[in-house]
């Protein structure tokens, strides 16, 4: 059951001709009052003859009157309106239960609490079998307004009651980082200007799209600008921006002028003062050996950059205190942004499904939990580095990536569910199918040229031995997988590489559980051929940097103590040290 609160301005008599009258995108059936703050003695034009909508309208604006004589001051924006809608499957209410249901509400708003007998006029019309409309002045009989503040939640609270309650359509309860759903004239606007989407979900997916492109909040917002968007940017008196409102060209009000969005209003993590926290990312501390041996694509760096958000969602607990939860949280976030670079960058076929990942992800992003956002700037610059440096990938290294993106996903859609965050757990799992779709897509051509050039059955015969030592646990899936010949392929490409095939694969399992795998030798062919692409590692270059990076030296066997002979310890001229 959704209940949406309306500010409808000053007029109660039009608002009641809407509601009484035939309707504009649906049909208004058999109009009536089926709640009210006095039901004896209502005029009710849709059940007497005699009642007009103008004496309705008086009836309810009684106490408004009354105060604007009394102060001499006009109330403006008087007219609290609330749709409440049933769900499409829910069953079929009656008009005593509607009006249960309309008294619950207007309770839980404030309109008018429970034994409250001098709390606002209200009347609950209902002309549909599944929705209501109530409509109440915001002035009380004893002249003061009510207070509404949070009305929103308190009534979003409430319908998740009436569900359970009534045996209806459980929705998942409201945590107020949503973005505000589009008003029914917005989407008629839309429609009627040939418009794919409103106004404000079209600034929030330009917006979105632009993060990757930006280092700081002025390149943003130039780059907004360039991509057409009308942006008006509050500035202090040092000409940094401190704030900014974003419009869409040909979004226009009554007096044709332009309409503009504060950022924040158009999404909860849009505001330009979190956008800065994001943007001013500080490249991690690198030593010269570990660049050296560093893939150069951005592809690669991606992938290994995902590698650290892995580590740092699969350590998240229920209970990891709040410092880790925002640790984990900018993760998160920073997630969603290298899907949208990927999106922007992947080749065509791919792009679809992809940027219906990034739009889904959106609302994984946020949640009350504030972010760590320095913790995922490794994450953040590998995003910007394929918005700025990435040329088309081969099929191997996006694969890897998407494959790196998934399982993220499904830890951040466990994170969520661990948080009890039910509309994010809900948008990662969304999220999933998309970036599924999308890897098995990536995949398919590395897998057919794979098998293709499978080894022989000897050598086949060998590397399953392998597998049977690194994982034993899951061998038998692996080797009945349709895709172990390209698995084979890829372990023996490794190991003419000089790769110990045995350890690559407890590598890739260590970074990923199999349990959960739909296809475990695909999983391992995007991990190895990642995995193997970077150099043999050197055991001497390795020892230097951590000798450099720590001042630690590498234990060593101990050497076995020199036994005593006659000439040491014997004095004489050819016993002492030489210089």
């Amino acid at each position: 059951m959704i209940a949406a609160i309306k500010r409808s301005g000053s007029n109660t008599r039009g608002l009641l001709a809407y509601l009484y009258g035939p309707g504009r995108a649906d049909e208004h059936l058999d109009p009536h009052i089926v709640a009210g703050f006095a039901m004896l003695g209502m005029p009710d034009p849709g059940r007497d003859e005699n009642a007009t909508l103008t004496e309705l309208a008086r009836h309810l604006d009684e106490p408004v009157r009354l105060r604007n004589s009394e102060f001499g001051k006009k109330v403006t924006d008087h007219v609290w309106h609330c749709p409440v809608r049933a769900a499409p499957e829910d069953r079929y209410l009656s008009d005593a239960e509607w009006g249960e249901i309309a008294r619950r509400i207007v309770a839980a708003a404030g309109i008018a609490p429970e034994g409250d007998d001098l709390a606002c006029r209200w009347i609950a019309v209902r002309h549909a079998d599944d929705h209501i409309h109530i409509l109440a002045t915001t002035v009380r009989e004893d002249g003061r307004r009510p207070k509404l503040h949070d009305s929103g939640i308190r009534v979003g609270d409430e319908c998740r009651e009436i569900e359970k309650d009534y045996g209806l359509r459980r929705l998942k309860k409201g945590d107020r980082t949503g973005t505000r759903r589009p008003t029914q004239a917005e989407m008629h606007k839309a429609e009627r200007l040939g418009w794919e989407q409103p106004a404000q979900e079209w600034l929030e997916d330009h917006i979105r799209a632009a993060i990757p492109h930006a280092a700081n909040a002025e390149e943003l917002l130039a780059y907004l600008e360039a991509d057409g968007v009308l942006l008006q940017v509050k500035r202090g008196p040092s000409g940094d921006p401190l704030g900014y409102a974003a419009g869409r060209p040909g979004d226009l009000n009554g007096k044709r002028e332009q309409i503009f969005h504060p950022g924040g209003r158009i999404a909860p993590d849009l505001s330009l003062p979190k956008l800065k926290n994001r943007l001013e990312t500080v490249t991690p501390e690198e030593h010269p050996t570990a660049r050296r041996n560093r893939p150069t694509s951005p592809w690669h760096t991606a992938t290994d950059a995902l590698d650290t958000l892995h580590t740092e969602l699969t350590e998240a607990t229920g209970d990891g205190g709040h410092e880790g939860d925002a640790r984990t949280q900018a993760h998160i976030a920073a997630l969603g942004e290298l899907i949208q670079a990927t999106a922007q960058r992947t080749p065509a076929d791919l792009r679809a499904e992809l940027q219906a990942a990034a739009k889904t992800f959106a609302r994984a992003q946020r949640s009350q939990i504030r972010t760590e956002d320095r913790a995922a700037d490794a994450v953040r610059i590998a995003a910007r580095d394929i918005i700025n440096t990435a040329t088309g990938p081969d099929g191997s290294a996006l694969a890897a990536l998407l494959s790196a993106m998934v399982w993220a996903t499904i830890l951040a859609s466990r994170w969520h569910e661990a948080k009890e965050h039910a509309h994010q757990a809900e948008a990662a799992r969304r999220t999933l199918q998309h970036l599924q779709a999308a890897a098995d897509h990536a995949l398919t051509p590395t897998l057919t040229e794979l098998q293709h050039r499978q080894p022989k059955e000897q050598a086949r015969h060998t590397l399953a031995s392998d597998v049977h030592a690194a994982v034993p646990d899951h061998a038998q899936r692996i080797l009945a997988d349709p895709s172990w010949p390209a698995l084979a392929t890829v372990l023996a490409d490794a190991e003419a590489g000089g790769h110990k095939p045995h350890e690559l694969l407890k590598e890739a399992a260590a970074q990923r559980e199999l349990d959960t795998a739909r296809q475990p030798a695909r999983v391992l062919i995007t991990r190895i051929q990642h995995t193997s692409c970077n150099p043999v590692p050197n055991r001497r270059a390795e020892a230097s940097r951590l000798r450099t990076t720590t001042g630690a030296r590498p234990a060593r066997a101990a050497a076995p103590a020199p036994q005593p002979t006659a000439s040491a310890t014997t004095p004489g001229r050819n016993n002492r040290p030489r210089r």
